[in-house]
């Protein structure tokens, strides 16, 4: 869960999983975290909705531990 100031400044970012407050220093997240938005469409329940929510790396290690078939992981050299 994302909290922004009156600017548009990134404030808050809360695990939706376990409530852990992340750090977030001028705007910019400082620890490990993961966003995912996704727009539901056609042939789902959830047709039009908008999803978002936060997970801490500990909580997102967790859900990888549950998955059948392990995520693709790549390295890369360059941090935008």
């Amino acid at each position: 869960m994302r909290k922004y100031k009156s600017n548009g400044e990134l404030e808050t970012v809360i695990c939706n999983s376990c409530g852990k407050k992340l750090a977030v220093k001028d705007g910019i997240v400082r620890e490990g975290g993961l966003q995912v938005q996704h727009t539901w469409d056609y042939f789902s329940e959830k047709d039009g909705e908008i999803h978002r929510f936060d997970l801490c790396e500990e909580c997102y290690d967790e859900l990888l531990r549950g998955f059948r078939i392990p995520v693709q992981v790549e390295e890369t050299r360059e941090f935008l």
